[in-house]
Protein backbone atom coordinates (compact mmCIF):
# COMPACT_ATOMS: atom_id res chain seq x y z
CA UNK A 1 0.00 0.00 0.00
CA UNK A 2 2.97 2.32 0.38
CA UNK A 3 3.37 2.48 -3.41
CA UNK A 4 -0.34 3.27 -3.84
CA UNK A 5 -0.04 6.02 -1.24
CA UNK A 6 2.98 7.57 -2.95
CA UNK A 7 1.18 7.41 -6.30
CA UNK A 8 -1.79 9.19 -4.69
CA UNK A 9 0.49 11.94 -3.39
CA UNK A 10 2.10 12.43 -6.76
CA UNK A 11 -0.87 12.11 -9.11
CA UNK A 12 -3.87 13.25 -7.07
CA UNK A 13 -2.46 15.66 -4.51
CA UNK A 14 0.18 16.80 -7.01
CA UNK A 15 2.93 17.12 -4.42
CA UNK A 16 6.45 17.88 -5.59
CA UNK A 17 8.85 15.00 -6.32
CA UNK A 18 11.00 16.19 -3.41
CA UNK A 19 8.07 15.98 -0.99
CA UNK A 20 6.99 12.56 -2.25
CA UNK A 21 10.58 11.36 -1.87
CA UNK A 22 10.48 12.49 1.77
CA UNK A 23 7.32 10.45 2.43
CA UNK A 24 8.91 7.43 0.75
CA UNK A 25 12.03 7.67 2.91
CA UNK A 26 10.01 7.98 6.12
CA UNK A 27 7.81 4.97 5.36
CA UNK A 28 10.74 2.82 4.26
CA UNK A 29 12.53 3.66 7.52
CA UNK A 30 9.41 2.65 9.45
CA UNK A 31 9.19 -0.63 7.52
CA UNK A 32 12.84 -1.33 8.31
CA UNK A 33 12.23 -0.68 12.01
CA UNK A 34 9.23 -3.03 12.04
CA UNK A 35 11.51 -5.90 10.90
CA UNK A 36 9.23 -7.74 8.53
CA UNK A 37 5.94 -6.42 9.83
CA UNK A 38 4.15 -4.33 7.22
CA UNK A 39 3.40 -0.67 8.01
CA UNK A 40 -0.30 -1.37 7.34
CA UNK A 41 -0.43 -3.82 10.26
CA UNK A 42 1.49 -1.61 12.71
CA UNK A 43 -0.13 -0.71 16.03
CA UNK A 44 0.13 2.51 18.03
CA UNK A 45 2.76 0.91 20.29
CA UNK A 46 4.91 0.09 17.24
CA UNK A 47 4.78 3.68 16.06
CA UNK A 48 5.56 5.08 19.51
CA UNK A 49 8.52 2.71 19.80
CA UNK A 50 9.84 3.98 16.46
CA UNK A 51 9.47 7.61 17.55
CA UNK A 52 11.34 6.85 20.79
CA UNK A 53 14.14 5.14 18.84
CA UNK A 54 14.46 8.17 16.55
CA UNK A 55 14.70 10.48 19.54
CA UNK A 56 17.28 8.29 21.25
CA UNK A 57 19.36 8.27 18.07
CA UNK A 58 19.75 12.06 18.40
CA UNK A 59 17.46 13.09 15.54
CA UNK A 60 16.12 16.62 15.99
CA UNK A 61 12.51 17.03 17.06
CA UNK A 62 11.70 19.00 13.91
CA UNK A 63 12.78 16.04 11.77
CA UNK A 64 10.86 13.59 13.97
CA UNK A 65 7.73 15.74 13.69
CA UNK A 66 8.02 15.62 9.91
CA UNK A 67 8.06 11.82 10.10
CA UNK A 68 5.04 11.87 12.41
CA UNK A 69 3.24 14.00 9.81
CA UNK A 70 4.12 11.39 7.17
CA UNK A 71 2.64 8.65 9.37
CA UNK A 72 -0.58 10.58 9.92
CA UNK A 73 -1.03 11.17 6.20
CA UNK A 74 -0.33 7.51 5.38
CA UNK A 75 -2.71 6.00 7.95
CA UNK A 76 -5.49 8.47 7.15
CA UNK A 77 -5.11 7.33 3.53
CA UNK A 78 -5.46 3.69 4.62
CA UNK A 79 -8.57 4.47 6.67
CA UNK A 80 -10.19 6.30 3.75
CA UNK A 81 -9.39 3.36 1.48
CA UNK A 82 -10.85 1.01 4.12
CA UNK A 83 -7.59 -0.92 4.36
CA UNK A 84 -7.56 -0.49 8.13
CA UNK A 85 -10.39 0.30 10.54
CA UNK A 86 -8.50 2.31 13.17
CA UNK A 87 -5.86 5.00 12.76
CA UNK A 88 -2.86 4.05 14.97
CA UNK A 89 -1.57 7.64 14.91
CA UNK A 90 -4.58 8.97 16.82
CA UNK A 91 -2.68 9.28 20.10
CA UNK A 92 0.68 10.32 18.64
CA UNK A 93 1.72 13.81 19.71
CA UNK A 94 4.21 16.06 17.98
CA UNK A 95 7.36 16.82 19.95
CA UNK A 96 8.09 20.28 21.26
CA UNK A 97 10.38 22.35 19.07
CA UNK A 98 11.94 25.76 19.64
CA UNK A 99 10.52 28.61 17.58
CA UNK A 100 12.94 29.54 14.84
CA UNK A 101 12.67 32.97 13.29
CA UNK A 102 13.33 33.24 9.55
CA UNK A 103 16.96 34.00 8.69
CA UNK A 104 17.33 36.96 6.34
CA UNK A 105 19.89 39.40 4.98
CA UNK A 106 20.07 42.98 6.21
CA UNK A 107 19.17 45.52 3.54
CA UNK A 108 22.76 46.81 3.23
CA UNK A 109 24.01 43.25 2.64
CA UNK A 110 21.31 42.71 0.02
CA UNK A 111 22.41 45.87 -1.80
CA UNK A 112 25.99 44.58 -1.73
CA UNK A 113 24.84 41.24 -3.12
CA UNK A 114 23.78 42.91 -6.34
CA UNK A 115 26.01 45.98 -6.55
CA UNK A 116 29.32 45.22 -4.82
CA UNK A 117 30.06 41.75 -6.19
CA UNK A 118 31.92 41.30 -9.46
CA UNK A 119 30.09 38.64 -11.46
CA UNK A 120 31.76 36.68 -14.22
CA UNK A 121 31.52 38.32 -17.63
CA UNK A 122 29.08 36.99 -20.21
CA UNK A 123 26.36 34.38 -19.90
CA UNK A 124 27.50 32.77 -16.63
CA UNK A 125 27.64 35.98 -14.63
CA UNK A 126 24.33 37.34 -15.90
CA UNK A 127 22.65 33.97 -15.28
CA UNK A 128 23.99 33.84 -11.71
CA UNK A 129 22.83 37.37 -10.97
CA UNK A 130 19.41 36.59 -12.44
CA UNK A 131 19.08 33.57 -10.13
CA UNK A 132 19.69 35.81 -7.12
CA UNK A 133 17.49 38.62 -8.43
CA UNK A 134 14.56 36.27 -9.04
CA UNK A 135 14.83 34.64 -5.61
CA UNK A 136 15.02 38.00 -3.82
CA UNK A 137 12.90 40.04 -6.22
CA UNK A 138 9.93 37.66 -6.25
CA UNK A 139 10.30 35.50 -3.12
CA UNK A 140 9.84 32.27 -5.08
CA UNK A 141 10.95 28.89 -3.77
CA UNK A 142 13.89 26.95 -5.17
CA UNK A 143 11.58 24.39 -6.82
CA UNK A 144 9.56 27.22 -8.40
CA UNK A 145 12.71 28.90 -9.72
CA UNK A 146 14.06 25.87 -11.55
CA UNK A 147 10.60 25.12 -12.98
CA UNK A 148 10.15 28.48 -14.75
CA UNK A 149 9.62 28.06 -18.49
CA UNK A 150 10.35 30.70 -21.11
CA UNK A 151 6.65 31.25 -21.76
CA UNK A 152 6.00 31.78 -18.03
CA UNK A 153 7.59 35.23 -18.29
CA UNK A 154 5.30 37.89 -19.73
CA UNK A 155 7.22 41.18 -19.79
CA UNK A 156 6.62 42.57 -16.28
CA UNK A 157 5.17 39.52 -14.58
CA UNK A 158 6.02 35.87 -14.07
CA UNK A 159 3.89 32.76 -13.58
CA UNK A 160 5.16 30.12 -11.16
CA UNK A 161 3.87 26.70 -10.23
CA UNK A 162 3.83 26.47 -6.45
CA UNK A 163 2.75 23.94 -3.85
CA UNK A 164 -0.49 22.01 -4.33
CA UNK A 165 0.01 22.48 -8.10
CA UNK A 166 -1.29 26.05 -7.92
CA UNK A 167 -0.08 28.77 -10.25
CA UNK A 168 0.35 32.35 -9.10
CA UNK A 169 1.34 35.53 -10.89
CA UNK A 170 4.11 37.71 -9.44
CA UNK A 171 5.00 41.20 -10.71
CA UNK A 172 8.55 41.96 -11.81
CA UNK A 173 10.26 45.28 -11.16
CA UNK A 174 11.79 47.12 -14.10
CA UNK A 175 15.42 46.27 -13.29
CA UNK A 176 14.54 42.58 -13.17
CA UNK A 177 12.73 42.80 -16.51
CA UNK A 178 15.83 44.39 -18.07
CA UNK A 179 18.09 41.70 -16.56
CA UNK A 180 15.87 38.95 -18.01
CA UNK A 181 16.09 40.53 -21.47
CA UNK A 182 19.88 40.84 -21.16
CA UNK A 183 20.09 37.20 -20.12
CA UNK A 184 17.86 36.04 -22.97
CA UNK A 185 20.13 37.80 -25.44
CA UNK A 186 23.07 35.77 -24.12
CA UNK A 187 21.10 32.54 -23.86
CA UNK A 188 20.38 32.21 -27.58
CA UNK A 189 23.02 29.50 -28.03
CA UNK A 190 21.34 27.44 -25.28
CA UNK A 191 17.99 26.43 -26.73
CA UNK A 192 15.70 25.30 -23.90
CA UNK A 193 12.09 25.62 -22.81
CA UNK A 194 13.35 26.47 -19.34
CA UNK A 195 14.25 30.06 -18.61
CA UNK A 196 17.32 29.31 -16.51
CA UNK A 197 19.91 26.80 -17.68
CA UNK A 198 23.40 25.62 -16.79
CA UNK A 199 26.49 26.56 -18.80
CA UNK A 200 25.80 23.45 -20.90
CA UNK A 201 22.21 24.50 -21.63
CA UNK A 202 20.57 22.00 -19.30
CA UNK A 203 17.75 22.80 -16.88
CA UNK A 204 18.90 23.90 -13.45
CA UNK A 205 18.84 21.41 -10.56
CA UNK A 206 18.63 22.13 -6.80
CA UNK A 207 22.27 21.55 -5.84
CA UNK A 208 23.45 23.84 -8.67
CA UNK A 209 21.34 26.74 -7.36
CA UNK A 210 22.23 26.04 -3.72
CA UNK A 211 25.95 26.19 -4.51
CA UNK A 212 25.57 29.44 -6.43
CA UNK A 213 23.53 31.14 -3.71
CA UNK A 214 25.91 30.02 -0.97
CA UNK A 215 28.91 31.26 -2.98
CA UNK A 216 27.52 34.77 -3.38
CA UNK A 217 25.92 35.24 0.04
CA UNK A 218 29.22 34.23 1.63
CA UNK A 219 30.79 37.30 0.03
CA UNK A 220 28.41 39.78 1.69
CA UNK A 221 27.28 38.16 4.94
CA UNK A 222 28.47 36.03 7.84
CA UNK A 223 25.10 34.30 8.20
CA UNK A 224 25.53 30.63 9.03
CA UNK A 225 22.64 29.70 6.78
CA UNK A 226 23.12 30.65 3.13
CA UNK A 227 20.36 28.86 1.23
CA UNK A 228 17.95 30.02 -1.51
CA UNK A 229 15.23 30.11 1.16
CA UNK A 230 17.18 32.85 2.96
CA UNK A 231 16.49 35.12 -0.03
CA UNK A 232 12.79 34.22 0.12
CA UNK A 233 12.76 35.16 3.81
CA UNK A 234 14.65 38.35 2.97
CA UNK A 235 12.08 39.29 0.32
CA UNK A 236 9.19 38.91 2.77
CA UNK A 237 10.93 40.60 5.69
CA UNK A 238 12.00 43.63 3.67
CA UNK A 239 8.49 44.06 2.26
CA UNK A 240 6.96 43.91 5.74
CA UNK A 241 9.54 46.28 7.20
CA UNK A 242 8.67 48.83 4.51
CA UNK A 243 4.96 48.68 5.22
CA UNK A 244 3.61 46.05 2.83
CA UNK A 245 0.27 44.48 3.75
CA UNK A 246 0.63 41.02 5.30
CA UNK A 247 -2.13 39.58 3.08
CA UNK A 248 -0.34 40.85 -0.03
CA UNK A 249 2.89 39.18 1.12
CA UNK A 250 0.92 35.97 1.72
CA UNK A 251 -0.31 36.00 -1.90
CA UNK A 252 3.15 36.75 -3.29
CA UNK A 253 4.71 33.90 -1.31
CA UNK A 254 1.94 31.46 -2.23
CA UNK A 255 1.10 30.57 1.37
CA UNK A 256 -2.13 28.64 1.92
CA UNK A 257 -3.03 30.60 5.06
CA UNK A 258 -1.97 33.76 6.85
CA UNK A 259 -0.46 31.95 9.84
CA UNK A 260 2.46 30.82 7.67
CA UNK A 261 3.18 34.44 6.74
CA UNK A 262 2.91 35.79 10.27
CA UNK A 263 6.33 34.41 11.21
CA UNK A 264 7.80 37.47 9.49
CA UNK A 265 6.07 39.83 11.90
CA UNK A 266 8.46 38.68 14.64
CA UNK A 267 11.43 39.97 12.67
CA UNK A 268 9.61 43.21 12.00
CA UNK A 269 8.82 43.69 15.70
CA UNK A 270 12.45 42.98 16.57
CA UNK A 271 13.52 45.74 14.21
CA UNK A 272 10.99 48.15 15.73
CA UNK A 273 12.38 47.40 19.19
CA UNK A 274 15.89 48.24 18.02
CA UNK A 275 14.67 51.52 16.51
CA UNK A 276 12.86 52.31 19.75
CA UNK A 277 15.94 51.64 21.87
CA UNK A 278 18.11 53.87 19.71
CA UNK A 279 15.65 56.72 19.22
CA UNK A 280 13.44 57.06 22.30
CA UNK A 281 14.84 59.30 25.05
CA UNK A 282 13.66 56.97 27.81
CA UNK A 283 14.40 53.66 26.11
Amino acid sequence: MVDFFLSYLQNERRLSPHTVSGYRTDLLQLADFLSGKSPESAHADDLRAWIVSLSESGLENTSINRKIASLRAFYKFLVRRKKISNDPTGLLKSLKTPKRLPVFLEEKNTVNLFEAIEYEPGFTGVRDKLILELLYGTGIRLSELIGIKENDVDHNRIKVLGKRAKYRIIPLHENLVQLIEQYRGLKKEHASDYLLVTDKGQALYPVFVQRKVKHYIRQVSTLQKKSPHVLRHTFATHLLNRGADLNAIKELLGHANLSATQIYTHNSISQLKEVFKKAHPKA
